[in-house]
C-alpha cells in the first residue's frame, strides 16, 4: 500500500468526493467545534503528543490554557522536541502574567508582534514524521475558543512540498523576522504599558466572581434547586433533609437563604470549629437582615442562649449544662453543618435531645469511614445533592487546572511508601519541586499556596527549606492551637506568607478563597481525602481565575485512587478508569494533565490493583443501603454512578451470591440461581437484546409467546432477525450452545423450548417467577440491566465499532452455533467469519515465536501475522486467502493495546487482506527455525484517530 496513494485519497474525498476516495482520519480535511464529544483542545492535544516540532500562531492567550499545555511542553522538552509561538499584543488582550509564564517554557520559542500590525492570525502548525498537520479558523489559544465557545476551525494535512506548507512556512518565517523575542526586560516594557490601559486590562480580565454585585445576594442556580427541593420536602411532611453540595457551592448561603424562606421562632446553626462560627453568623446576617442583637454565637468564648438566631459549636452545645439550658422544643429549625461528623456522641446527644420541626444537615462528603448511617439520620430526605463535577460544571466554583507529574527520582530510585524523610526533604528533591512549582506558576498577581504532605516532620523541614529559598512557608500540624491557625491563616492571607504546610487538617473546615495553588506531596490514600484536599482551592476569590492543582505522582500502590477522585467514577472497572487516563480530560473549563511517566505510573496502578475486593464493595453496597434505606440492586448502582453491575456479574455469577456475602439474600433453589446466572452472565451486558426481550415477554405472558410476534416486536426494535441469530438466542436458551461446565453452572436444564408457532419457557422458572419475590426482583434486575446497557450498542449490527468485547463474546455475537471461544487463540474461521484478535504491545516475556511485532502504518492499514508454523500453501492461509478474496470469509479486527488490559478487545471492524504485501517469513521457536506469513490488513474504516494515538503510542 503506497501511503502517498492513502494521503492523496485522503485529500481528494476532503474536497472533491467522499464517496469515490477511501481516507484516512489522520490525513482528512474536517471541521473543528467544540461540543461534548470533542473539542478543538483535545485535537490540539494529539497533535502535540506524536509531533516533531510545531508552531503556534495566536493573537490572544490565556494563562489557564497554557498551564494545561505546559505538561506536554515538558514531555515534548524530555524527547528534544521544540516549538514556537507568535503572538502580539493586539487589543492589549494578553496579561503581562501570560508572558512571565511563557518565559518559563525551555523549549519554546516566543516572539511578539506589535499592536500596530493588528496580528490576529489564529493557527496551529504541527510537523509530524511524514505530514504537516494545520489547524486554522477562529480558535485563539484560550480556554473558550478551544473548549466552550461555538468556533471553527479546518483541520488539514499537506505533505512538506506541498504548496499550502511552504505559504504558511513563508508567512510565519516572514512574520517572525519583525516580531520581538520575548525577554525579560521586554515583559517590563509591556507591563507599564498595560498598566496605562487599565481601563482594557480590566474588561478583559474580570471574573464572574468579581462582575457579581455586592450589593444583593441572591441565590445561584444550585441554591434556586435546593430552596425548592426543601419546600416541597417540607410540603410533604417532611421532618429532616439532607444537602450534600461541594465545597465552595455556597452551602451557607444556602442555608441562610432557607432559613429565611422558614421564618422560625428560634434558629440554631451547630457546627465543628469554632473559627468558622463567626463567618457562618456573618453570612446569615447578610441574608436575613434584623438587628445584630437577634444574632449570636455559643461558644468556649461566648455564652449567649436568647439570640433568635444561635451559632454554636458542637463541643459547648453538647455539654449536659447548656443542653439543660434549653426547651427540647426550644428552636424549630435546627442546621447542622459538616454533617457527616454526625455519628459521634456528641453530635448524637444533641439530636436525640432536641425536637425542632426540621432538621437541616449539610455537607460535601456523606461518604463514611465507620457504620453510621448518615442517609437514615436524616430519614433518607437528600433534598439537593451536587458533586464537585458538576458544580464545576455549573461555574459554582473556580476553575482547576491539575497538574499530575512524576515525584523526584532519588538516586535512580522512585518516591515510595516508605520513602524515609532524608529522602523526601533532600536537596534535590526540594530543588525539583521548586522547579516545577515556577514551572507551572498559579494564576493572580500573588501567590497563595497550600502544601499537603503526609507526615509533621517532613511539614516542618519543608517548611524551612522553602523559606531559605525565598517563599516564606508556615508549617501547620494538629499539635498547633485554633488560635495558631487562625493566626497563621490572616498572616497568609495578608501575604506575609507564601505557602502554607499541613498535613491533614485543611482537609475540611477551613476557608481561604485565595488559594491559587494546591500542591499535593504525599500518596493518596482516600478518594475521598483527596477531593477535600482539593477542594481548598476551589472557592471564587478576586483576580483569581483558576487554582493549579500540582500532584507529584510516586510509585504508589493507591495511585488509581486518582481518576477516581477526579472523575467521580467509582465504578470499580478498570477499563473506565483507564479511558479517563489515556488523555487530558476536561471538566467545563476546568482540566485534568496527566505527564507521560505519571500517565504510566496511574497504569500500572489500575492494572495491578484489584478493585473488586470484598472489603471494597461491602463499603460501596453499604453506602448505597444507607443512601436509598433498603437493600440496592444491580440498576441502583448503575443509575446511582456507583459500581459497575459487570463488576459484581464477572466476579461472582450473579448479584444473589454477592447479597449472600453481605448476609442480605434469601435462599434460591438450583434452578433459580442456574436461571439468573445465565441472565447475568450472558445477557446483562446488553450486547445483543434479542435474548432480554424475548424473556421479558415470555415471563409477562405466563411463559408463552408467539414467534411471528416477537420477530415482529424484533423488527419494531428496528435490530436485525437473521436466522442464524435467531437460532443462536435458541441455542442460549436450551444451553445446547454451552459447553459442558457452563450447562452445568446454569443448572443443566433447558430454559425454552420452541413448538409450532410459540416460545415456551421452563414452566418451573415461571412459577417461581410468579411466586417468589426475592427471586422476581432479582431476574427483573438483571434484565433490566441489560435493557440499560444496550443502549450504547448499535441495534442494527451485531458487533458494535469501537465497543470491547471478549473473544466469547465474539463467538456468541457472530452467531456459531457452539462456544468455541477457547479455541479461537489469535484467529479462528467457521461458517465464512474469521475473527482476528491482535494484542498491539506483546509482553516482553513471550516467547519468541509468540512476540509478532503489530505495527498500525496509519490509522487504515496494520501488519498482521499467521500462526506459526504457516506457508504460503499452508490450507489454513490458501483458505483464508482465497476466501478474502472471493468475499467469502469476512475478516472480523479485535485489537487491544496490551494484556494489561485484561481480555477485552476494541472492535475495528472489517478488515480486507492487501495481497501486495505477503511475506513468507521466519521465527526462532525453541531453537528451530519455524515458517510464519505475514501480510497487512486493510480496514474498511479507519481507526478514529484518537483511539489509534491510544492504541499506537
Amino acid at each position: 500500500m503506497n501511503p502517498n496513494d492513502s494521503f492523496s485519497d485522503s485529500i481528494l474525498s476532503g474536497f472533491v468526493n467522499q464517496a469515490a476516495f477511501p481516507s484516512l482520519d489522520e490525513y482528512s480535511p474536517q471541521l473543528l467545534t467544540n461540543s461534548e464529544e470533542e473539542t478543538v483542545k483535545s485535537h490540539i492535544d494529539q497533535e502535540l503528543r506524536t509531533c516533531t516540532s510545531f508552531t503556534f500562531a495566536v493573537a490572544f492567550i490565556s494563562n489557564a490554557v497554557l498551564t494545561d499545555l505546559k505538561v506536554q511542553f515538558a514531555d515534548l522538552a524530555s524527547r528534544n522536541v521544540s516549538g514556537k509561538i507568535l503572538t502580539s499584543t493586539y487589543l492589549v488582550f494578553n496579561q503581562p502574567k501570560v508572558f512571565e509564564e511563557l518565559l518559563k517554557i525551555p523549549n519554546v520559542e516566543v516572539r511578539i508582534l506589535d499592536q500596530a500590525t493588528n496580528f490576529h492570525a489564529k493557527g496551529y502548525i504541527f510537523e509530524q514524521s511524514d505530514h504537516t498537520s494545520i489547524i486554522i479558523g477562529s480558535s485563539n489559544l484560550t480556554s473558550n475558543a478551544l473548549i466552550k465557545n461555538y468556533e471553527w476551525n479546518l483541520q488539514l494535512s499537506s505533505k512538506d512540498k506541498g504548496a499550502l506548507t511552504q505559504q504558511i512556512q513563508f508567512q510565519i518565517e516572514l512574520q517572525f523576522k519583525h516580531a520581538q523575542s520575548l525577554t525579560s526586560e521586554w515583559i517590563e516594557k509591556y507591563r507599564k504599558y498595560y498598566v496605562e490601559n487599565e481601563l482594557t486590562q480590566k474588561s478583559n480580565s474580570l471574573t464572574p466572581f468579581q462582575q457579581r454585585s455586592q450589593s444583593e445576594i441572591l441565590p445561584n442556580k444550585m441554591q434556586k434547586h435546593a430552596l425548592k427541593e426543601l419546600q416541597s420536602l417540607r410540603a410533604n411532611h417532611g421532618k429532616r433533609g439532607l444537602i450534600i453540595s461541594a465545597t465552595g457551592t455556597g452551602k451557607t448561603y444556602l442555608g441562610a437563604f432557607d432559613v429565611r424562606n422558614f421564618a422560625p421562632k428560634k434558629f440554631l446553626f451547630i457546627v465543628h470549629r469554632e473559627q468558622i462560627l463567626k463567618n457562618a453568623l456573618a453570612s446569615f446576617r447578610r441574608v436575613i437582615g434584623g438587628a445584630e442583637s437577634d444574632f449570636g454565637i455559643l461558644s468556649g468564648n461566648s455564652k449567649n442562649t436568647t439570640s433568635r438566631y444561635l451559632f454554636a459549636t458542637i463541643q459547648s452545645i453538647s455539654r449536659d449544662e447548656n443542653l439543660r439550658n434549653f426547651a427540647k422544643n426550644e428552636f424549630d429549625y435546627i442546621l447542622i453543618d459538616e454533617a457527616h461528623k454526625t455519628g459521634a456522641n456528641s453530635y448524637q446527644r444533641v439530636i436525640n435531645y432536641f425536637h425542632p420541626d426540621f432538621l437541616l444537615g449539610m455537607t460535601a462528603t456523606p461518604e463514611r469511614t465507620d457504620d453510621f448511617n448518615i442517609y437514615e439520620l436524616f430519614d433518607h430526605n437528600v433534598a439537593y445533592e451536587i458533586r464537585l463535577q458538576e458544580a464545576i460544571e455549573s461555574d459554582l466554583l473556580s476553575q482547576f487546572h491539575y497538574i499530575g507529574i512524576t515525584d523526584y527520582e532519588y538516586n535512580g530510585q522512585s518516591i515510595e511508601d516508605n520513602t524515609p524523610l532524608r529522602n523526601l526533604i533532600s536537596e534535590e528533591r526540594m530543588n525539583y519541586v521548586e522547579q516545577q512549582l515556577n514551572y507551572y506558576g498559579y494564576d493572580g498577581d500573588k501567590i497563595h499556596g497550600l502544601i499537603f504532605c503526609s507526615r509533621k516532620d517532613e511539614a516542618q523541614e519543608i517548611a524551612s527549606i522553602m523559606t531559605k529559598k525565598g517563599n516564606p512557608t508556615v508549617a501547620l500540624t494538629s499539635d498547633d492551637s485554633i488560635s495558631k491557625r487562625e493566626q497563621v491563616v490572616d498572616q497568609f492571607e495578608k501575604g506575609i506568607f507564601n505557602y502554607i504546610v499541613t498535613v491533614d487538617i485543611f482537609n475540611e473546615g477551613i476557608d481561604i478563597p485565595k488559594i491559587n495553588q494546591v500542591v499535593m506531596l504525599r500518596n493518596t490514600t482516600s478518594s475521598i481525602i483527596f477531593i477535600q484536599q482539593l477542594g481548598r482551592g476551589l472557592r471564587k476569590a478576586p483576580n483569581k481565575n483558576f487554582v493549579t492543582i500540582i500532584d507529584f505522582i510516586g510509585n504508589y500502590k493507591n495511585n488509581y485512587l486518582i481518576p477516581i477522585a477526579l472523575t467521580g467514577d467509582n465504578t470499580r472497572n478498570k477499563n473506565n478508569l483507564r479511558s479517563k487516563v489515556a488523555f487530558n480530560q476536561t471538566i467545563g473549563l476546568s482540566s485534568i494533565n496527566f505527564s507521560e511517566i505519571a500517565r504510566e505510573r496511574i497504569f500500572n496502578a489500575i492494572n495491578n490493583s484489584n478493585l473488586t475486593l470484598l472489603t471494597m464493595l461491602r463499603d460501596s453496597y453499604t453506602s448505597l443501603k444507607n443512601q436509598i434505606g433498603r437493600v440496592p440492586y444491580l440498576l441502583d448502582f448503575q443509575k446511582l454512578g456507583s459500581v459497575d453491575a459487570d463488576v459484581f456479574i464477572n466476579k461472582y455469577d450473579n448479584y444473589h451470591q454477592f447479597l449472600l456475602k453481605m448476609k442480605d439474600a434469601e435462599s434460591l433453589s438450583t434452578t433459580e440461581n442456574g436461571f439468573l446466572t445465565l441472565i447475568s452472565r450472558e445477557f446483562s451486558n446488553g450486547m445483543r437484546i434479542h435474548e432480554l426481550l424475548l424473556l421479558k415477554k415470555l415471563l409477562a405472558n405466563e411463559g408463552t409467546y408467539s414467534k411471528n410476534q416477537f420477530l415482529k416486536d424484533l423488527h419494531n426494535q428496528k435490530t436485525y432477525s437473521d436466522p442464524k441469530t435467531i437460532a443462536s438466542m435458541q441455542n442460549h436458551l436450551n444451553l445446547s450452545y454451552f459447553l459442558p461446565n457452563d450447562r452445568k453452572r446454569y443448572g443443566n436444564s433447558s430454559f425454552l423450548k420452541l413448538n409450532e408457532v410459540n416460545y415456551e419457557l421452563n414452566m418451573k422458572v415461571v412459577n417461581l417467577y410468579n411466586t417468589h419475590e426475592y427471586f422476581k426482583n432479582l431476574i427483573d434486575d438483571a434484565l433490566n440491566i441489560g435493557f440499560l446497557k444496550n443502549h450504547n450498542f448499535d441495534l442494527q449490527v451485531p458487533l458494535t465499532l469501537y465497543q470491547k468485547y471478549t473473544r466469547r463474546h465474539v463467538n456468541r455475537l457472530i452467531g456459531w452455533p457452539t462456544d468455541q471461544s477457547s479455541a479461537i487463540y489469535g484467529y479462528r474461521e467457521k461458517d465464512g467469519i474469521c475473527p482476528i484478535f491482535v494484542t498491539y504491545h506483546k509482553d516482553k516475556n513471550l516467547p519468541a515465536g509468540k512476540s509478532h511485532n503489530n505495527v498500525f502504518f496509519n490509522s487504515s492499514t496494520l501488519s498482521w501475522f499467521t500462526k506459526i508454523p504457516r506457508k504460503l500453501d499452508s490450507g489454513e492461509v490458501v483458505r483464508l486467502f482465497e476466501g478474502n478474496y472471493n468475499d467469502t470469509i469476512k475478516l472480523l479486527l479485535f485489537v487491544k493495546k496490551s494484556d494489561d488490559e485484561g481480555s477485552d478487545f476494541y472492535f475495528m471492524g472489517q478488515v480486507d487482506f492487501d495481497f501486495n504485501t505477503v511475506e513468507q517469513q521466519s521465527r526462532i521457536v525453541n531453537g528451530k527455525e519455524k515458517p510464519v506469513v505475514k501480510v497487512n490488513l486493510k480496514l474498511r474504516t479507519p481507526v478514529k484517530y484518537d483511539l489509534y494515538l491510544d492504541l499506537s503510542n
